[in-house]
Formats: structure tokens, sequence, C-alpha cells
């Protein structure tokens, strides 16, 4: 039995590397073609306003998607980071252990600087909305996983996965977001951004 869950452990352990080297290497390719992108620009004086302002409008653009990279990352790599900490309920440090709202909590205040509040249904309420369709890693995933809406909370992590602290005698560790439980108990998700208290 021991054996057989340091082994599962060890395989979980390995698919995080690997996802956490994906996330670098799209985000460093992302900003060598940004900068070469920049090269092939013409000089500023020799454009119309027009084409000044359109220049400008996608650099813009460009930021907000290095900046959903950035923070994807940054959020993704922390994440990983608490694999294996034992469950604990109303555990907030990885130390002592951590339940599913104090490892959002954590990841979001060390990765982002963000304070997020205290239970999962109060975490429900900030940020903004987002399809499950259009879920980007880093955003949260909400379950009713005791007769109650948002009751449990777990941060996507790309792929259909999610990570979250599960329950008593659990581990952190990544789960597939289309097992049946909790394909039924999915509730929503929400995007937040760094220092978003504010729900939209």
């Amino acid at each position: 039995m021991t054996l057989r869950r340091t082994d599962r452990l060890q395989r979980l352990s390995l698919r995080a590397c690997v996802l956490a080297a994906g996330l670098w290497i799209s985000g460093a390719a992302f900003a060598a073609d940004l900068s070469l992108a920049a090269q092939d620009l013409p000089p500023p004086q020799a454009q119309s306003p027009q084409a000044q302002q359109q220049i400008s409008k996608t650099n813009l653009a460009i930021a907000r998607l290095q900046d959903i990279t950035n923070r994807a990352s940054e959020l993704a790599t922390q994440a990983l980071a608490m694999l294996g900490i034992n469950y604990r309920y109303g555990g907030n440090s990885p130390d002592t252990g951590l339940d599913c709202s104090g490892l959002v909590r954590y990841v979001f205040k060390e990765a982002l600087g963000t304070d997020l509040p205290r239970t999962s249904a109060e975490i429900s309420r900030v940020g903004e909305k987002v399809g499950k369709s259009d879920l980007q890693v880093g955003d949260l995933v909400f379950y009713n996983t005791l007769r109650r809406g948002f009751s449990h909370v777990g941060i996507y992590m790309g792929d259909g996965k999610f990570i979250h602290s599960p329950s008593a005698g659990g581990q952190v560790r990544i789960e597939s977001m289309d097992e049946s439980y909790w394909k039924k108990r999915f509730n929503g998700a929400r995007r937040i951004a760094a220092g978003e208290e504010e729900s939209k």
C-alpha cells in the first residue's frame, strides 16, 4: 500500500515537473516572439497616425497577454510546490497543513501578493466569473462537496486538471475535472487578477 502511494506521488511529481517546464518554455517562446515582432516594426516617424494608433492598441493587447502568461506561470509554479502537503481543516500554512481555501490563499499570496478571503464561499465572490470552456491556468474552480454551493475550491492547471487540498487524510494533489465526482459537483469558476479584491 505504501509502495503504491509512493509510486503515485512520484508520477504526480513527474507530471507536475513536466507541466511547470511546459509553462516556462511557452512563456520564454512567447517573450521571444514578442521581441522578434517588435524588431519588424518600422520606426515611429515613418508611420501614419492611424498606424501608430493601431500599433499602440496592439502593444497594449500584447502586454495584457504577457501579463496573463506571467500570472499563470507564477500561480502554477507556486501551486505545484504544494503537492503532497497534508490536508488540515482550517490550515493555512504548508508547515502545518492546508485545507482547500488555505491552499488557494497561500498560493495567491505567494505568487501575486493577493489577500483572499478565508472560505471558499467568500472567495467565490472575488474576481470575474469565467465559463468552463474559457478556463486559463490559475483560474479558480469551485465545487459543491458538502451539499452547499462553493464549499470546495481548487486552482485550474490546464488540460482539464486542477490542484486542490481534498479532505481529511488526503494531500494536495492534481485531479481531472472530467472525473464523474467532480463533473457532477462543478459550481463555476473565477479569474482573479493581482491585487483584486472586489467581485465583478
